[in-house]
C-alpha cells in the first residue's frame, strides 16, 4: 500500500483529499502546517502533495528541500492558490514532479496521483537491471550504483536518465525530454533541460551524452 503525505493548511480540503485517496487504497497522513510536516519529513512515504502556501514560517519550498535531503528521488506534487506562473515554474525548477493550481478537481488530482506512483514506482521493463559503462541501474528500485557505491539521483535525474537510456543513439529534441520528463503541461523554459543534463553528467561522468546544438541531447550507447 502506497503511503502519501498531504499538507494542507486548508483543513476541509485536506480532510476531504485524505477521503479520496483512502477510498482509491492509499494510507493517507494530512499535516496542516509546515511545521509538523517537517518534523516528519523523513518518514518513508512514497509522494508528497505540498501547498506552496502555508501558515508558519516552513513554506512548500521550504518542504521539498528538506524531503529532498532525506529522500532525493520522492515524487513531489505542487498545488497553489495563487496560480502564477512563477509558483509553477519554480516548484518545477526545485524538483516538483508536478503542480495544480487550486481550485482543483480532486478527481483530476488522483489520476495524476496514480500516473505518478506508476512511473515511480511500477517501471514495467523487460530487464531489472541495465548495465552501462560500469553503471547498474535498478529498475525497480529507482536506482543506480557505481562500484557498489549508491549515486543519489533526484526523480526527474532519474526520469531523464531512463528516458535517454530507453532512446539510446537517437537523437532527442529539449521539448521531447520536456514532455517526458515535466509533462505536457509544462510552461517555462526549456533551460531546465540543459541545467537537469549538467546535474546528470556530474553525478554520472562516465556517460557519453552527445550535446546536439539548437536541438537537443543523444546517448551514445
Amino acid at each position: 500500500m502506497y503511503k502519501i503525505a498531504v499538507v494542507e493548511d486548508e483543513k476541509d480540503l485536506g480532510s476531504l483529499l485524505i477521503k479520496y485517496l483512502e477510498k482509491e487504497g492509499y494510507e493517507a497522513t494530512l499535516f496542516t502546517n509546515g511545521e509538523d510536516a517537517l518534523k516528519n519529513a523523513a518518514i518513508p512515504f512514497h509522494l508528497w502533495i505540498l501547498d506552496i502556501m502555508l501558515p508558519g514560517v516552513t513554506s512548500g519550498y521550504d518542504l521539498i528541500k528538506e524531503i529532498r535531503k532525506v529522500k532525493p528521488e520522492m515524487p513531489v506534487i505542487f498545488t497553489s492558490a495563487r496560480d502564477q506562473d512563477i509558483d509553477k515554474i519554480m516548484g518545477l525548477e526545485l524538483g516538483s514532479d508536478d503542480y495544480l493550481a487550486k481550485p482543483y478537481s480532486p478527481k483530476e488530482l488522483m489520476l495524476r496521483i496514480k500516473r505518478l506512483l506508476e512511473r515511480c514506482y511500477k517501471a514495467s521493463k523487460e530487464h531489472d537491471t541495465i548495465s552501462y559503462e560500469g553503471y547498474v541501474i535498478d529498475l525497480e528500485k529507482r536506482s543506480v550504483m557505481l562500484d557498489n557505491e549508491i549515486i543519489v539521483l533526484t526523480s526527474k535525474e532519474y526520469d531523464l536518465l531512463c528516458y535517454l537510456i530507453e532512446n539510446k543513439n537517437k537523437a532527442l529534441a529539449r521539448e521531447q525530454i520536456i514532455t517526458h520528463v515535466w509533462g505536457d503541461d509544462y510552461f517555462g523554459s526549456d533551460r531546465v533541460v540543459d541545467d537537469l543534463l549538467r546535474r546528470l553528467r556530474s553525478k554520472m561522468p562516465k556517460i557519453n551524452i552527445e550535446t546536439i546544438y539548437g536541438y537537443g541531447y543523444r546517448l551514445l550507447w
